[in-house]
């Protein structure tokens, strides 16, 4: 399952998470996890512009190891896009790749203001395989079902987690398969706020009933809530890829052992009947 996973790279180009206490990575520990990552049969990466120099990150790695490469997933950013040919062109020599698996616009926003522009350049790189598929990050339901009328768009990339959770994104995702959409799913630990030890900031404060819950169901199953919170996502067979992000390899190593586990169907039920009301609190875009 180990190709069901996709190493996020955020950490390596900018200060990320709200329970990250260690600030941007080092390019040798970026290096590290990437080696590790590759050495355990990770083989696709997610990144973006607007991720501070994490693209030049991959590039020197790429440029180091040249028999390492990975897949690449990145995204353009927000507001209105001017040639995105020649965007496309420095992203391939930063990222020290020949193609792109995944062009992704970075906000849904972005893809209704640049698709018409966008899409006919995009549709003729598609056609001489500099990218293989055009995708939208997306954070709710409405903007999903959206997406289901453009067959221009072959991946989704959307929140999935123990919260932001099959009670609430189980219909659009079948809707997805059904119109042989590609499912990427990022936020597994909403940011690191599964693993907060205290409950000390407004968010944490007003999902804390919820979090308790996840945690008593982590110790009642003698496991970790990083096994529980990736076992969630990767057993659901409707996700083709998941989303990760780490701060050293230990911890990558650390949520790779959630492969070995797998979740009981009885306790999957127990995640999928919860239900957040206020659904800002799930959305780290809206966080102070």
């Amino acid at each position: 399952m180990n190709n069901k996973l996709v190493l996020g790279t955020v950490q390596m180009g900018l200060n990320y998470g709200i329970n990250n206490t260690n600030g941007k990575l080092s390019f040798e520990t970026s290096c590290q996890i990437l080696s590790k990552a590759f050495e355990m049969g990770i083989r696709t990466l997610d990144t973006a512009e607007a991720y501070g120099n994490a693209h030049n990150v991959i590039g020197d790695f790429h440029k180091l190891n040249p028999n390492i490469v990975f897949n690449i997933i990145t995204k353009i950013p927000h507001g209105d896009i001017k040639d995105i040919q020649s965007k496309v062109n420095i992203y391939l020599e930063d990222l020290q790749v020949k193609y792109l698996d995944v062009l992704m616009f970075h906000s849904f926003e972005s893809y209704l203001n640049n698709k018409e522009e966008c899409n006919l350049v995009l549709k003729e790189l598609k056609e001489v395989g500099i990218i293989n598929h055009i995708g939208v990050s997306v954070y709710t339901n409405e903007q999903i079902e959206k997406l289901l009328l453009d067959d221009n768009i072959t991946v989704v990339q959307m929140p999935f987690n123990l919260l932001d959770n099959n009670s609430l994104r189980g219909s659009v995702m079948k809707a997805l398969k059904k119109k042989g959409k590609i499912i990427h799913t990022r936020s597994a630990f909403l940011q690191g706020l599964f693993f907060k030890e205290n409950f000390d900031n407004e968010v944490s404060q007003k999902l804390s009933s919820e979090l308790t819950a996840i945690k008593n169901y982590a110790e009642f199953e003698n496991t970790n809530l990083s096994n529980l919170a990736l076992s969630y996502c990767l057993n659901n067979e409707l996700i083709d890829e998941v989303l990760i992000g780490v701060d050293s390899p230990e911890q990558l190593i650390d949520n790779l052992n959630a492969l070995n586990y797998n979740l009981d169907q009885g306790l999957i039920d127990k995640i999928n009947a919860i239900k957040v009301t206020n659904l800002d609190l799930l959305n780290p875009s809206l966080w102070k």
